[in-house]
């Protein structure tokens, strides 16, 4: 390896993924979209209702504010990770993965702003990813503590985000349309940052202002396939076999999509432009992590050019959590990289990384990890195991002792994940 050539591969491929999350700005997507999407206004009368939910809340709402015309009343539900003020409004900070006591208390405060909605009001709901977690709303019968203990199965199980939110929803007074239902008779209009591969509008937040992805007997078989259905909190089952209510009655709902994981990886293109010739091999970079990490290597082995190359990738893996470590998708992805490459070594310099464009990658801080070909030596020098800790699903800890964390802090949005892989010239 040339240690020269690494680390200014290192420093490119941090470049690039800074242009690919400054892509989804959601301060900027939101304007640009209000452009031929204004806000609309009440009618005679009316107030406009401002909910921002999710990890840029407060940037799409800061940039919303200017455009509301007569009387309006705010609120802000984001992460604790993002400390952005908003003056003038309600804020609430929740937990995100899991669900927490201020997230019902967030919940619960929209509950009350949507009862008192009439037909001259206008109710604006800006949402981005995290909104899931971040508002929990529990129908009746269910706890937060059955809601955490939900969200633990769901995550550790390897589902993806549409199977996860699908069950989500039919335990929840607020996802899956349920936003606008109660925000009748008042007509809602939403502007979403989409975090999900596909952009399906039901998903993303666990869609409060879309329909339902499925039904209760779907959320069954979701939880039956992954054998979770002896596992979750009876309130839960009790919940998915009564009769909910479902569609949108007399709702008005017109939703905009403003920014999205395709977007930042057109950005990350253009960056990576630059230096090198460059092919977005998959934006949808979904399923076991393990396959994940064997498709990049294999993109990486099939360029046959000399010359030095950049392989994107974007979308969302899954893990299937089975040890007691700590990480996230992005770490043990880039882990598990770095361990094959290891025993089969790629035939020039190389470096990947793979980083949540929010900035966080599970329930630690560090937005994913950079590796390269000396970074399974570098985490055997400091006299620990690579494989024993990827087995323990414990990638925070080998990538923090290689030095190969991609820490960036909370970067005030979210569209999902973005992965690069730069290759030297060879020979």
């Amino acid at each position: 390896m040339n240690l020269a050539t690494t680390e200014n591969l290192r420093a490119r491929a941090k470049s690039i993924f800074d242009c690919a999350v400054a892509a989804a700005d959601p301060a900027e997507a939101l304007k640009r979209t209000l452009v031929t999407h204004p806000l609309p206004i009440p009618a005679e009368g009316g107030r406009t209702f401002l909910i921002s939910i999710g990890k840029a809340a407060p940037e799409m709402l800061r940039e919303a504010l200017p455009h509301v015309v007569g009387e309006r009343q705010a609120l802000l539900v984001t992460h604790y990770g993002n400390q952005a003020d908003v003056p003038g409004v309600e804020i609430i900070r929740s937990s995100h993965p899991l669900p927490d006591a201020n997230g019902i208390l967030a919940g619960n405060r929209v509950l009350e702003l949507l009862e008192t909605t009439r037909p001259p009001d206008q109710v604006i709901v800006l949402i981005s990813g995290g909104g899931s977690a971040l508002l929990p709303a529990p129908v009746p019968g269910v706890t937060l503590e059955d809601k955490i203990a939900l969200n633990q199965l769901l995550l550790s199980a390897g589902l993806d985000i549409t199977e996860m939110n699908l069950v989500r929803q039919q335990v929840s007074r607020l996802k899956g349309g349920g936003l606008a239902r109660l925000a009748a008779p008042a007509p809602v209009t939403a502007y979403i940052l989409s975090d999900v591969i596909g952009d399906d509008l039901r998903v993303v937040a666990s869609g409060p202002t879309a329909a339902a992805i499925g039904s209760p007997v779907d959320a069954m078989h979701v939880l039956k396939k992954s054998n979770l259905a002896n596992r979750v909190p009876s309130s839960i089952l009790a919940a998915l076999g009564s009769n909910q209510e479902e569609g949108f009655r007399n709702s008005i709902v017109v939703n905009h999509l403003i920014g999205s994981n395709k977007l930042s990886l057109s950005a990350a293109k253009r960056a990576a432009e630059k230096y090198c010739a460059v092919k977005v091999v998959s934006d949808q970079l979904i399923g076991d992590v393990a396959t994940a990490a064997q498709g990049i290597l294999h993109a990486g082995r099939s360029i046959l050019s000399q010359s030095p190359a950049a392989l994107l990738f974007g979308g969302e893996t899954t893990v299937d959590v089975r040890g007691t470590g700590l990480g996230g998708r992005n770490q043990e992805l880039a882990l598990r990289v770095a361990i094959i490459a290891d025993s089969l070594p790629l035939n020039r310099d190389w470096v990947l990384l793979s980083g949540g464009t929010d900035g966080r990658d599970g329930p630690t801080d560090a937005a994913g990890g950079i590796v390269d070909a000396e970074t399974v030596s570098r985490i055997r020098a400091r006299g620990q195991d690579p494989l024993a800790l990827l087995e323990n699903n414990d990638s925070y800890a080998a990538l923090k002792s290689s030095g190969d964390l991609l820490v960036t802090g909370a970067t005030g949005t979210n569209v999902a994940d973005v992965q690069i892989l730069l290759l030297s010239a060879s020979g």
